[in-house]
């Protein structure tokens, strides 16, 4: 059985974060400012429990983050070319919070808000927020949730759901940041990574992508057999699809620790620049997508119900 207990965090902050704690000591705690986890607690070679996220401290550190530090982001997570987007025959004027363009659902985002989040008898939490109808230059009223399940089979599993009553566009995801060493214990250049995808999308200087699709055969960009992670990556990864395979999977031989991220996105950011804080792995539709007829849609429209789904499995290897 699971239990969900509001703790882990000061007195003051009680209100706001949420843990849920699965039979193998597994330890997951969420904070209502961005939505956004906290820790992540899992198990070790040596019988340890590590940390494995760069985390805000607690509620006071999350709301002065500029690290988007593993909060949901949207509603478009990722980047929209110089915050513009048209939809059925209109041109959208989105916040401009990184030079000219639209990052990670503008100068406030998902990431800024404050959610609410139920605790759910026994096995999960939701959180949910409504974007009111014009929030960062976005149409509609759009209502989100996210069911967030801790398994015993180690998995931290997010459920997303949405629906409006305006077409829009939403691109919504976890911007975790994984070090498998433990929160600010070592550097990731020592993880390996593999990345089930075949193709990426190469991006211009201000990392919007060009619109192609490109093989990754014989680039730096290869990560299909596995190999470790170097500081320079910043791009989205086309992955094969419903293959039964994990997006990615991604180790540390000094913990033993094994990450594997299943999901039904089309794709997969990966951003190295810091190895040591962590490595960013966003399960998202592409970059800039409304602004490319080539890549899949993130249109939502009044009816339609957005869904996704995205597992974080752990094991020891």
């Amino acid at each position: 059985m699971l239990t969900i207990v509001a703790a882990g965090c000061r007195k003051a902050d009680q209100a706001r974060c949420f843990t849920i704690r699965n039979e193998n000591g597994m330890t997951a705690e969420f904070c209502t400012t961005g939505g956004r986890l906290i820790r992540l607690e899992v198990p070790a070679a040596d019988g340890s429990m590590k940390n494995v996220l760069w985390s805000c401290a607690d509620a006071a550190a999350c709301a002065t983050d500029a690290d988007y530090r593993n909060c949901i982001v949207g509603r478009y997570g990722n980047r929209i070319a110089k915050g513009r987007f048209d939809l059925d025959g209109f041109t959208w004027q989105l916040s401009q919070n990184e030079g000219e363009n639209h990052l990670h659902g503008g100068m406030v985002g998902f990431g800024g808000r404050e959610w609410t989040i139920q605790p759910l008898t026994g096995e999960a939490l939701l959180m949910t927020y409504l974007s009111p109808d014009g929030e960062e230059g976005y149409p509609g009223n759009l209502e989100i949730s996210v069911l967030c399940t801790l398994t015993d089979r180690n998995e931290l599993v997010l459920q997303y759901s949405a629906v409006t009553d305006a077409p829009t566009i939403l691109n919504p995801t976890l911007h975790a940041w994984f070090n498998l060493h433990g929160n600010g214990e070592g550097l990731t250049t020592s993880h390996l990574l593999r990345i089930n995808a075949d193709a990426y999308t190469p991006v211009d200087e201000e990392l919007i992508p060009t619109g192609e699709i490109a093989p990754v055969a014989g680039t730096a960009f290869d990560f299909r057999e596995g190999k470790p992670v170097t500081p320079e990556f910043d791009h989205n990864f086309a992955l094969r699809g419903a293959s039964g395979e994990p997006a990615c999977e991604l180790s540390e031989p000094a913990t033993g620790i094994l990450l594997k991220i299943y999901t039904d996105q089309p794709g997969l950011q990966l951003y190295t620049g810091r190895p040591d804080c962590g490595v960013v792995l966003e399960t998202q539709h592409f970059p800039d997508s409304p602004n490319h007829a080539d890549f899949p849609s993130t249109v939502l429209r009044p009816g339609e119900t957005y869904t996704q789904t995205t597992i974080y499995h752990f094991e020891i290897k």
